[in-house]
């Protein structure tokens, strides 16, 4: 046993099926931590929780918590090279970020098992002796500045702000917690304050050893794993700092009691009904809330959606605890309005899915703040004790005299007369009286109410079938002229569940841009329809969804595959049977209506990106147009459209889990019996010439492309770029130098643009796979610079890396292989992850299932000359091989620089695109994978 470290022995409560092992350790500086020891994971990670956030800023210093998160990251004393921390993880397959909450700060990471230990010593680092260099201070402050401008224009931001507004000064809860410039560097000037030194001193005072949290989950023993935590963790200074608490109620009687109306930016009208209650935490094996949540949130005949909805007044509720600590919490029910049990919880928690280990220390680090150690891995999700008492009185708290109302409404524009100060957002208040509250009480239909039936989707038959262990890849299991259908058993996972995926490929769903609204419509009305019965499914563990693509709509049934093959049968027939209600039409028109209007309020870099998808992809249409033929459409055109799309069609199909292969070829038989079979057929099979195909636009070569456009919220201040580079067509070798570039230059690119010149908080450097044409693209949105001029340090950046990897050194080559070579060969953590991977392959017509296995052959074989060659012919500025498209969407703030930027003379090599549809007909296309389906043999 490890000294040093007080070891308890505590029975940790774990599902029947974790094989993981599992050891609590208190170090002597009081440090408490789990070990997880887990002989099958390809990353090892940690989490560390520090019991400390926003609500203890200080006054003044609003976002101070957050700000200092941010700063932790750049270096220590034993490691004093700015953001080597980052660049270690990044190189060695890993990934690590934090979030700050109002009592928690939480830092974590994953990375390669073989580089565990040294990114453990860089991390433990962060807690021992951090660097907070003056200039990183001032620069990061930018950082934070930027990331509050990302959310200043979001409803969800602003209406969780405005709750927080409307609450007692006093507490904590009302205060801002993300921080900007104002509050970290203006404001505290102004009052004659260093805020580097109220960060070190905040740091000082509050990070204690007694006050953290770890949890390590590694591929080693608990004892190795132990001696490597005690090693690295022992030097923490404890302070024996008391515990943090906020006591009392964030909300006294002055704001209870109350309806607040507040305009929201995007289109659409919300209610959400708030009330203070008991903290579930303190009843968590009785669980009363939840008891509340599922009968208040349930969707079934003789729910309150339900008859809300038969009203035509809502299209979505939701119920439930939030914004909780153990001092105080707040149940809430949302309602999107228009214009007008224990079985359940001990099978969820037993057969639950295996997750990635960076996500799992997570929750499982944010547990041991509240839980004793045996419940560390349950938390609350396996309430033990059934207490009518207890129910009863968190009902009693829902009372509609302690209730806050929020009613956000565009049409309240102009009506209000108060503004919350740090978003902006307009509202009014007023105090509900007495009276009103009675008729309101009067008034209510009780007459539709009754309490779930029992629940006939709850599993039964957990046991796993046998299967074929040498089918590890998933094969072609039955053609016909109707349909394919793709298989794989549960190898991996040994779960009772199963993933079934049904692609109807229909042609004349995307003939027109009214043909793909009405698709989509007809897929919202039947998860509609499908609601009332098919809620209990989901309720107890089986998920469906039916989903519109790009040429027809999708079919995913996935969960406990006990009761599967029922739900699917009644989706099926709820589809050959499809009938319009135009009551229930206009709803959905209307929220999809909404929808559409709201996409202007997109954040400018998903502008960009869509702009991006756009011009690249052939046969789509922009979704203005579909905004267009919006209000021409009723009741009587999905009527008459519904069978014209299904008149002819195809069924790609995918089943996997655990399922036998004579079950999966039944249910697809049933399908094609339902469609193409009867008497009167509602399809027939496509013709040759009709069947899907996915084509991508060839940009030319040593061409840079460039297309700008003003941003469609005139109130955003943000601009955006995409600088894409178009490489290839799917082929291994080129995939992985084109892999293997984009983990090299990752971190380079983002320590540059956003760390040193602090272009924006949103800073990446990604692939891009449009139907297996590839490439990569930088996504930079920023307040700071128009998107000319990031342009232009994007290009900057590239000559500057372009040196960079001339002189790496053979060993980093070599590491950064091995890294993208481990995160490869990672092996899938439940079955939706795995079906999803196999999916994007099917769909994408690549068909490529050992994709994997091949390009990791590849970069074995790849030498670091290749690399630089490639680099140099796709990616090197100027180089003529390169094919080149930068999207610059203009915010607010840079609207002088559209005009200005779009009339400059530019080089031979340079071209705008002043027309999109203009462009595509002009270009030569990819050739589809897509569209083989005869091509393909038993």
């Amino acid at each position: 046993m490890a000294v040093g470290a007080i070891t308890e022995e505590v029975e940790i409560i774990k599902p029947r099926n974790d094989k993981r092992e599992y050891r609590r350790v208190v170090l002597q500086n009081n440090l408490q931590v789990l070990l997880i020891s887990d002989s099958e994971t390809d990353k090892c990670a940690a989490s560390m929780d520090v019991r400390v956030g926003s609500f203890s800023d200080p006054e003044g210093l609003e976002g101070l918590a957050h700000f200092l998160e941010h700063m932790l990251f750049y270096a220590s004393e034993k490691y004093p090279l700015e953001d080597s921390y980052s660049k270690y993880i990044s190189e060695h397959g890993g990934s690590t970020n934090a979030f700050t909450s109002s009592e928690d700060t939480n830092y974590y990471f994953d990375v390669n098992p073989d580089s565990f230990d040294e990114a453990l010593d860089r991390f433990a680092q962060f807690f021992i002796k951090p660097l907070m260099s003056a200039d990183a201070t001032t620069r990061e402050i930018k950082a934070v500045d930027s990331e509050n401008q990302k959310n200043l224009l979001a409803d969800a931001w602003r209406m969780n702000q405005l709750q927080k507004h409307l609450s007692s000064k006093d507490h904590p809860y009302h205060k801002f917690s993300t921080g900007n410039w104002d509050t970290l560097e203006i404001r505290p000037k102004q009052r004659g304050l260093d805020t580097r030194q109220e960060l070190l001193q905040f740091y000082n005072e509050y990070y204690s050893a007694n006050h953290m949290h770890l949890v390590i989950y590694t591929k080693d023993g608990l004892d190795k794993s132990e001696s490597l935590v005690r090693s690295k963790f022992q030097e923490i200074r404890n302070t024996d700092r008391g515990c943090i608490s906020f006591t009392g109620q964030p909300c006294d009687s002055e704001h209870l009691q109350i309806l607040v109306k507040t305009v929201p930016i995007k289109q659409g009208h919300k209610l959400k009904f708030v009330w203070p209650i008991t903290p579930g935490i303190r009843n968590y094996k009785e669980g009363p809330t939840r008891y509340l949540s599922h009968l208040i949130g349930h969707e079934g005949e003789g729910s309150l959606f339900y008859i809300l909805k038969k009203l035509g007044w809502a299209t979505s509720l939701s119920a439930g605890e939030s914004s909780s600590t153990y001092d105080f919490s707040f149940f809430k029910v949302g309602i999107d309005l228009t214009d007008a049990g224990h079985a359940i919880s001990e099978t969820s928690f037993h057969y639950q899915d295996k997750i990635r280990p960076i996500d799992y220390v997570v929750d499982v680090a944010l547990n041991m703040q509240f839980y004793p150690p045996k419940d560390w891995l349950v938390g609350s999700s396996l309430p033990s004790k059934f207490n009518p008492g207890l129910i009863q009185s968190a009902l009693e708290e829902l009372s509609p005299y302690r209730v806050r109302i929020f009613w956000e409404s565009t049409k309240f524009e102009g009506l209000t007369d108060s503004k919350e100060p740090w978003y902006g957002t307009a509202y009014s208040k007023e105090q509900l009286t007495g009276s009103t509250i009675e008729q309101w009480i009067e008034r209510a239909r009780k007459e539709d109410l009754h309490l779930p039936d029992p629940n006939v989707f709850i599993p039964t038959d957990l046991s796993l079938k046998a299967v074929s262990e040498h089918i590890n890849l998933p094969v072609l299991l039955r053609k016909t002229m109707y349909s394919r259908l793709w298989y794989k058993p549960d190898t991996s996972f040994s779960s009772p569940k199963a993933y079934v995926k049904i692609d109807f490929n229909c042609p004349f769903s995307g003939s027109s841009p009214e043909s793909e609204v009405l698709t989509e419509i007809f897929t919202r009305l039947l998860m509609d329809y499908l609601n009332e019965y098919a809620y209990d499914a989901q309720v107890a563990g089986l998920y469906y969804g039916v989903s519109n693509a790009d040429c027809g709509f999708q079919v995913t049934v996935v969960g406990y595959n006990d009761k599967l093959k029922i739900l699917l049968e009644t989706v099926i027939q709820r589809i050959a049977n499809f009938e319009v209600n135009p009551e229930r039409f206009s709803v959905i028109k209307e929220l999809v209506t909404k929808e559409y209007q709201n996409l202007k309020f997109q954040q400018p870099y998903q502008q960009a990106m869509y702009y991006c998808s756009l011009i690249l992809q052939d046969q789509t249409w922009p979704w203005t147009y579909g905004l267009e033929v919006l209000p021409r459409l009723d009741a009587d055109s999905l009527v008459k459209f519904f069978p014209l799309m299904l008149s002819r069609t195809f069924l790609e199909c995918y089943i996997a889990g655990n399922v036998e292969p004579n079950e999966a070829e039944s249910m697809i038989q049933n399908v094609e019996n339902v469609f193409f079979k009867s008497s009167n057929p509602i399809s027939q099979a496509l013709f040759a010439s009709q069947f899907m195909t996915n084509r991508i636009v060839k940009l030319e070569r040593g061409i840079n492309y460039f297309y700008s456009a003003e941003g469609l919220n005139p109130s955003d201040e943000n601009s955006a770029l995409v600088h894409y580079i178009q490489v290839h067509q799917d082929d291994f070798k080129l995939n992985a130098k084109l892999q293997l570039f984009a983990v090299i230059a990752k971190q380079p690119a983002f320590h540059q643009l956003r760390s040193v010149e602090q272009l924006g908080y949103i800073t990446i450097l990604m692939q891009r796979n449009d139907s297996g044409v590839r490439g990569v693209q930088f996504i930079i949105q920023s307040s700071a610079k128009g998107p000319g001029q990031v342009d232009l340090r994007v290009e900057s950046f590239l000559k500057m890396f372009e040196t960079k990897l001339y002189e790496l050194p053979s060993d980093e080559f070599k590491s950064n292989v091995n890294a993208l070579i481990e995160m490869k060969l990672e092996k899938h953590k439940n079955l939706r992850e795995e079906s999803g991977f196999y999916w994007r392959e099917i769909s994408d017509g690549t068909l490529k299932f050992d994709r994997r296995e091949c390009e990791v052959a590849a970069l074995k074989q790849l030498t670091q000359q290749e690399l630089i060659d490639f680099f140099n012919e796709y990616i090197k500025v100027g180089a003529l091989q390169k094919k080149g498209l930068s999207i610059r969407v203009y915010g607010s703030a840079h609207s002088s620089e559209y005009k200005a930027d779009n009339s400059q003379k530019t080089e031979s090599n340079v071209v705008q695109i002043e027309d999109i549809y203009s462009f595509r007909r002009s270009r030569p296309l990819y050739g589809s994978f897509k569209g083989g389906f005869g091509h393909v043999k038993l």
